[in-house]
Order: structure tokens, then sequence, then C-alpha cells
């Protein structure tokens, strides 16, 4: 029972790891990086094929233990940490500092692996010295090399297109008169922040958003195909007289393919590319929040029995805040990311509100990232209420800016206040639908999307 609680804790701990099978094969990317790294600095070692066989499982065995041994550190670490909270303002205060180790953590991990691999190797490799150098140059290698700033503008540029790309789509029988009929074949207008981020750092490693518009067209044009064909059609029809006569029925056919990025990769990369694009797709870049990723909150949902909401002018929607209540304890969030149109887990705190949204009617706003389109939507409809706004109603978008960098890290849809703190149910808190509940005052609310029903 012990062992399943601890496995339990671990994967709570841990909401932004990829699957078994995804570590795995990092696992394999950093031993090989080792081995390649240890060939050259010690060409012996590929005398022969049974003393490269030996070198490479002497690197297997202790990157095993190593990784077994930096485990047992942080949980360590995190048991201790835990005992520490035991308020709820005290945890507010507590996950502002621990949002930055989230986001970064897999970075941390893997570097307090490799360090004990260096010191395991320090026998048969040059020096220790050595050895720190070639870890540094893999663990700088599984993290984005642009600075935050930069990657955020090129996501909202590459937003942007999908956005006029949409707009284009919306104007086509006003672009496009005279037509008898339209016909529309659509697929889905929307990517993963993480897989253009993978693609473009394995392309020019660090860039900047001027560095970086000629591979942003180059990857948009690969991933969406519009095409517009006319079909005419010659009818007939019978006249009063009992006449027939032919006509021209003219058709336009709108038909949008689209890809996902992922999908895309093999062919826009080279092999080389290609190995450090899947490097960075599975540590998120050490980065997974920087485009709106989620909540690290590994708290239960709360309950809401005695709770006394303060009704404010707005009358919000509280039929779709009873939709979202009905989703808590989801986890993975696949219904509202496959929704959104993704085939894979994205970060999809923003995906479950759109969905709410969806459900109730609306088609907008629609969003998957939270800085990059949630936040612009709201603030460009003059629909925005910075902290400390006195009126948010049931429904609204609440969004989070967990390190105060000035930008969303995360959103949920707000169920009412009780004067004091604010409600929330929020998709992707630590991979679950939960109930939330903040201080109106706590620094990490960046504002509210407020919604006109």
């Amino acid at each position: 029972a012990y062992l399943v609680r601890e496995g339990y804790r671990s994967h709570k701990l841990k909401p932004y790891r990829k699957a078994a099978q995804a570590e795995q094969k990092l696992e394999k990317a950093n031993v090989n990086a080792l081995y390649q790294k240890s060939l050259r600095e010690n060409p012996q070692f590929a005398s022969n094929p049974l003393s490269r066989w030996q070198q490479k499982q002497s690197i297997k065995k202790q990157y095993a233990v190593a990784k077994r041994t930096g485990q047992t550190a942080g949980n360590t670490a995190q048991a201790a940490s835990k005992t520490g909270k035991a308020a709820r303002t005290v945890k507010e205060k507590a996950q502002q500092a621990g949002a930055f180790v989230m986001r970064h953590k897999k970075g941390f991990l893997i570097a307090g692996v490799l360090f004990l691999i260096a010191c395991m190797l320090m026998n048969t490799m040059s020096s220790c010295s050595m050895m720190a150098q070639s870890i540094g140059s893999v663990i700088s290698g599984t993290t984005y090399p642009s600075d935050d700033p930069e990657m955020l503008a090129v996501e909202a540029d590459y937003a942007d297109r999908e956005a006029r790309l949409q707009e284009k789509i919306d104007n086509i029988e006003s672009s496009h008169p005279g037509y008898d009929e339209y016909r529309y074949n659509l697929d889905m207008i929307g990517h993963d922040p993480h897989e253009l981020a993978a693609v473009l750092s394995a392309v020019l490693q660090g860039y900047t958003r001027h560095s970086a518009q000629a591979e942003l067209s180059r990857v948009f044009d690969a991933q969406y195909q519009l095409t517009l064909r006319e079909e005419i059609q010659i009818r007939t029809y019978t006249d009063e007289d009992g006449d027939e006569h032919e006509y021209e029925y003219r058709i336009l056919h709108v038909t949008l393919t689209s890809r996902s990025i992922a999908s895309l990769a093999p062919e826009l990369l080279t092999p080389e590319q290609m190995e450090m694009y899947q490097v960075y797709r599975q540590t998120m870049g050490n980065k997974p929040l920087l485009f709106g990723g989620g909540s690290p909150d590994t708290g239960v949902s709360e309950d809401l029995t005695g709770v006394e909401f303060i009704n404010g002018s707005r009358p919000g929607n509280p039929q779709l805040v009873e939709l979202a209540k009905s989703q808590v304890g989801n986890v993975g969030g696949q219904p509202y990311w496959s929704w959104y149109g993704f085939d894979s887990r994205v970060e999809w705190c923003a995906c479950f509100v759109s969905w709410c949204y969806g459900q109730s009617g609306r088609t907008e706003p629609r969003f998957a990232g939270c800085q990059s389109q949630g936040v612009p939507w709201f603030q460009s409809h003059g629909q925005w209420g910075a902290r400390g706004y006195e009126n948010i109603a049931p429904g609204d978008a609440i969004f989070f800016d967990w390190d105060l960098d000035g930008s969303a890290d995360h959103v949920g849809i707000v169920v009412g206040t009780d004067g004091s703190r604010v409600y929330t149910v929020e998709g992707n808190s630590g991979d679950a639908c939960k109930i939330k509940s903040y201080d109106l005052n706590y620094q990490s609310i960046k504002g509210y999307g407020l919604m006109n029903w």
C-alpha cells in the first residue's frame, strides 16, 4: 500500500511529464549523448565492437543508478517541503516560488542525474571537469535556447497568422461573390505551441522574432493548405409553358487541410534536427508553462459546501458553471484538447475553458494559449478586468501569472466570490479538473476575461 501511495504521489508531483515511453526515449538520448562524447574523448573505446558495447552498458547501468539516486533525493526534498504548507494563504505565497521550479524541474533533475554519472565515470574518462563540461552541453540541449519574450512574440505571430487565415475563410462569400452555393470542407485551425517552439529551436537554435519569420512561413505553409475550386453544373428548369431551359449553377468549393506540426516535423527537419526536436518535445524545453501550460497545484479539489456567494450586477452564466463543475475529476484533458483539434495531449487549461464556452453555444472566445491568444482576445474586445475587479460573475475567465513575469500561465472559469475569495473551476490543475479558491488580492491573479452573456 505504501508503494502504491508513493507511486500515486510521484505522479501527482509530475503533471507535465510525458508517458513512460517518452521518458525512456529521453533517457536513451541522454545515454547516447554521453556515449558519443566518451568515444570522442576516449577513442580507445571505439577499437572494437565488444569494447564499445561494454562501455555503453556501463554508462546505462550508471545512468540508472544515478537516476534512482536523483529521484530519491528529489522525493525527500519534496516531502520535506510539503510539511510546511499548513494554511491556504501560506500555500498561495509558496506557489509562486514553486512554479519556477516546476517550470524547470526536468532540466534540474537531468542535470543532477548527469552530474552523478560524471562522478561515477571519473576513473574511466579523462577528468571530472571535462565531463562536467560535456554534461553542461547535454543539459543546454534540452532547454529552449531562446529568450522567453522572443519566444512568446513568435508564438503570437504564428497565432496571428492563424487568426488571419480564419478571417479569410469567414469572408470567402464577400470576397468571392456571385456563386449559387458555397461548400466548405475545413480542418481545424490550431497548433501546439511547444511543437512549434521545438521545430524552431531545432532549426534555428536561439531565435528572435525577426530571425524566425522565414521559418514561421515555411512551417505555416506546410501546416495549412487553403484551396478554392469552382464547379459549374449545367442544370435545367421548366418554365410556365412547360419548356425546359439550361442554366449554369456555380459552386465554390472551399477546402482547408491542416496537419499537426508534429506530423510535419520529419518532413521539415534533417535527421540531426529531428533528434533535437524530439528532445525538446519530451522536455518541453524545460519550460512547460511558458505558453500558458496550466497549474502546478497538486492539492485536491475543494468543497463548495457552505460557501455563500455574493452576486454582483452582472448575472454571468450559472448554467455554464454547472457544466464546468460536472467535469471535476477528469484527468489528462483528452475530451477538451481533442475537441479543440489536437491529436495528442497539450497543456489544456485554455482548451477546457474554450470547450465550456463552446458547449454553451459560444464560438468565441476560442483559444489554446493564455497569453498569446486568450488575454489579447478579451482586451481587444473591451472585456477585461484587472486583479481587484469587483464585479466578476459566474462564467468569467480568470487568468494567472504564477511567476509574475507579466505573461499569463493558466486560465480557469469563475464560479463566484464570497467577498474575500474567488472560487474557480480549472482544467489542467495538476493535470486534472478541480475546484480551487484564492484570495481576491492574490498577486498571481493577472486579471479576468469578462463574458457578456
